[in-house]
Order: C-alpha cells, then sequence, then structure tokens
C-alpha cells in the first residue's frame, strides 16, 4: 500500500507511535503497509490491525493474535498491557479508520465513481462495474461495504494495479454523504432516484435529496455528474460547482436515453440506447423495468470512460444478479424472487410490478408475494405500507401475504380493495407464518420475498428453497 507505512500512519490517524517492541528488521520510515483490517481472523504478515469496540466484542482482546499472525502495526484506544508489536493509540478507533482510507486515498491514482440513491444502488454498482470491467481493472463495493465503516474499508483495499473504483455510497442520516464524500472523493457521481427511505431522519424527498447531493461535496474538480433525468427531484439540478449533469432515462432529449424497449420477463429485457450520436441495442439479463436504468447509467458512464458500443454492450449482458436483489431462482418446487435484502415503498412496487408483468403459458402458476416491514419510513410509515398493499392487489397478485407489525397496514390497504378471486393473508412474524407457510404455497408458484433488511427474510428464502 504505497505510503501506508508506520510512521505516516499514525501522522494520518493523528495517533501516538510505540515502537517499544518493534523488530530491529522493520523501518517505520520505508516498511509499507499490506492490508488493513478490523477483523482480526483476516490479518495476515504485514498487515494493519484496527481495534474497534462492539456491541458484543472488543477488539482489543485480539491484539496478540494479531501480532502472533505477523501483523506489521496495530491501531487503538488503549495500549496493550505486553505489547508484540508497534502500535498506534487513537482517541476513537472508527474515526481513525476513516481518517486513514481519507489519507490513502491521496496516495493512489485509481479514479472513483460513486454510487448513491435510494433505490438501485447495488444493481447499479454491478452494472456500471461489469461495464468498465471491459476495458479497466475495477474494483467494486462488495456485499454491504457501503457505509461510514465499510466504504473506507473499501477504499483501503484498492491496490496500485486498480485503474477504476466503483463504490456505493448509503447513508440514513444528514452529514453522512458528507463524511463518505470526503474519503471517496469522487470523480464521477451518480445518483439513481430519490425515492421514499429513511424519511425517519430525513423527513422528506426534498430531505433526501439534500442529503444524498452532499456527494457533491468533495468531489474533485470537474468531476462527472449522472443522474436520472425521470427522477421529478433530481431533473431540478442543473449545476454543481462549475459541472453541468448528464442525465439519462426515457426522454430523447437526454445525453443518455433509450426506446425500443421490450421486457422479457424472467428473461430481462432488450432496449436501444442512444448516447450523443451513437445508439445500439442491448440485452439487459437481470428481470424488471427498473434494470433498464441500471443499464443506462452504466451505459454513460462507459461512454464517459471511453468505452465502445461493443464494449459497453457485453458489460450489460454479462452482468450477474446478486442474491437478496432481484435474484431470480429456479427450485424444483418454486420459482423464487429473491429481493429480501432491503425494502421501500419505491423498489417494493418495483419487485411487484416484476411479478404481476411476468407470463405464465401455464395459467394455473399463482404469483405470490411475501412482503415484510419496510423500516426508517418515518410518521407515514402506516400510509405507505397500506398504500403498497392497495398497489399490489391492483396488479393483480393471486396471493398477498403480510408479515410483521407494520404491514397489519398494508394487509388492511389491500383487504379494502381486494377481489374475491385475490387472498390476502396476514402474520405478525416469521415464526406465525412458518407455522402455515407449508400449506399456502403451492408446488409451481412463482414467489417474490421482500422486506427491509432487519426483517431478516433470508429465512423465507431458505425455507423456500
Amino acid at each position: 500500500m504505497k505510503n501506508m507505512t508506520l510512521k505516516k500512519i499514525a501522522e494520518a490517524v493523528k495517533g501516538i507511535l510505540n515502537t517499544e517492541a518493534l523488530s530491529s528488521h522493520i523501518d517505520v520510515n520505508t516498511v509499507e503497509a499490506k492490508g488493513v483490517f478490523l477483523d482480526s481472523r483476516k490479518v495476515g504478515a504485514g498487515d494493519i490491525f484496527i481495534a474497534t469496540r462492539g456491541e458484543h466484542v472488543d477488539g482489543h482482546s485480539f491484539i496478540d493474535n494479531v501480532f502472533d499472525a505477523g501483523a506489521l502495526g496495530v491501531i487503538c484506544e488503549q495500549p496493550p498491557a505486553h505489547p508484540k508489536g508497534p502500535y498506534i493509540v487513537v482517541e476513537d478507533s472508527f474515526r481513525a479508520l476513516r481518517e486513514l482510507a481519507e489519507y490513502y486515498r491521496g496516495q493512489i491514482q485509481a479514479k472513483v465513481v460513486g454510487i448513491t440513491g435510494s433505490v438501485g444502488k447495488t444493481s447499479t454498482k454491478e452494472f456500471v462495474a461489469s461495464v468498465l470491467s471491459q476495458k479497466f481493472q475495477v474494483l467494486k463495493t462488495e456485499g454491504n461495504y457501503n457505509n461510514e465503516i465499510g466504504l473506507p474499508l473499501t477504499v483501503l483495499r484498492i491496490c496500485q494495479d486498480c485503474e477504476i473504483a466503483v463504490l456505493e455510497m448509503g447513508i440514513s442520516n444528514f452529514g453522512e454523504m458528507h463524511r463518505l464524500s470526503q474519503i471517496a472523493k469522487p470523480d464521477v457521481c451518480l445518483i439513481t432516484n430519490i425515492g421514499q427511505c429513511h424519511l425517519e431522519n430525513l423527513g422528506t424527498r426534498e430531505g433526501i435529496l439534500r442529503a444524498k447531493s452532499e456527494i457533491f461535496d468533495f468531489m474533485q474538480e470537474g468531476a462527472g455528474i449522472f443522474l436520472n433525468g425521470d427522477d421529478d427531484k433530481l431533473i431540478t439540478v442543473r449545476e454543481v460547482k462549475g459541472s453541468i449533469p448528464i442525465f439519462f432515462g426515457s426522454a430523447s432529449n437526454y445525453g443518455v436515453y433509450a426506446d425500443a424497449y421490450e421486457n422479457r420477463g424472467l428473461n430481462g429485457s432488450v432496449a436501444q440506447i442512444h448516447i450523443d450520436k451513437m445508439a445500439f441495442p442491448v440485452e439487459i439479463p437481470l428481470p424488471g423495468e427498473h434494470m433498464l436504468y441500471d443499464a443506462l447509467a452504466a451505459a454513460a458512464i462507459g461512454a464517459y470512460f471511453g468505452l465502445t458500443p461493443t464494449q459497453i454492450q457485453c458489460g450489460i449482458r454479462e452482468v450477474k444478479a446478486v442474491d437478496g436483489r432481484s435474484h431470480v431462482m429456479h427450485t424444483s418446487r418454486f420459482t423464487l424472487i429473491d429481493d429480501c435484502y432491503n425494502a421501500n415503498p419505491v423498489s417494493t412496487k418495483a419487485a411487484i410490478d416484476l411479478l404481476s408483468t411476468t407470463y405464465f403459458a401455464d395459467k394455473k402458476r399463482r404469483k405470490v408475494a411475501i412482503l415484510g416491514d419496510m423500516f426508517e419510513l418515518g410518521i407515514e410509515e402506516a400510509a405507505l405500507h397500506r398504500e403498497v398493499g392497495i398497489y399490489a392487489v391492483q396488479k393483480g397478485l393471486d396471493v398477498l401475504i403480510c408479515v410483521g407489525e407494520l404491514c397489519k397496514n398494508m394487509y388492511e390497504g389491500a383487504q379494502s380493495v381486494a377481489p374475491e378471486n385475490t387472498k390476502c393473508l396476514y402474520f405478525v412474524d416469521k415464526k406465525a407464518l412458518f407455522s402455515e407457510l407449508d400449506s399456502i404455497i403451492q408446488e409451481g408458484d412463482f414467489v417474490l420475498v421482500k422486506a427491509s433488511h432487519g426483517m431478516h427474510f433470508e429465512e423465507i428464502i431458505t425455507r423456500l428453497s
């Protein structure tokens, strides 16, 4: 890791370096760290371990272990009683992580694409990374490493061979994106949309726009800005620090737009993408009309970095689904849409759209949605759950199963408009659902499973699969 010596690290995190147990062959001014970890189990020879205090585990308990594994040094809030190697004492280990990542960002040459938005960050990240990988060495955010812990750890994984890092940036309150932007310092900023999520903290969609727009606070001079032009809030952004946004969407006056769209259900979709004076067809392998926006965003950024239409086509065609996000699973008894990683009203309606528009030659196959609570919706949470229930029934689902305390509102909304041939069921929790699930779901059913992450609906996916 370039310039990541013990001395430079101590300066970056404003810590006190203690070398009383330093091996004679290690020069604090020249020996560079190989990696940085919070998980002591991942630490190997030459790595830095940051000891943090969690709700159940205190990383300081594992300092001896990481030195036994060959760690170059440790960042900690409390000096070890019997140090086996050099350590840097700081006031706050989590703050030190952010400061170290910000320092390291300044040492690397890789371009950074920062992606945020209310819905679709992860799938958009996958599309963008797949496209850019056709020409460049790309690192992308893995799993849910998109917050004030995950993003700095991802930045610290950027190696010298990496040419572009595609970073997902997630927040739930004001100020968080400001701090993420300070670490990432993006060369390209992409916002997917402004939906109804984290309203508990952000209040309104206007508040969400303001919070997401903090991504611009530390962007590089002349950074590229890409926004969903079909979003009524994002279309109001006209200039940021001299950079004019490039809009993507359905209108032919946008810099990047699509037409000739054809939805092929579970097999994805096809469309023609226009960029400036270029037009070319694309095959989008992931199901759902909303994936078109992911493809448009990826095409726009691919063109920005000089990729050819052929490279963009290939990158979009090769994108893979991520577990928990519109991941279609074919089991011996059912077809499942595993979309249980997270949920808000916009993404849940999009998932219902996918379920409702799927064509079955066998008319006996039922369309079933198992939906759970959507968190952090603020004072409108009851009304928003009710709205989704009504929407699900109006889309013609055969069975709607609502699970969770908030979903009582979803069930009541669905019941208020449900025709006789639509079955609506309510369960207070997963345990109650599991007691009857086997008798509800029939062989051949097409089942959508979606809820906020805290509902842990992956347990339902495991049960059904």
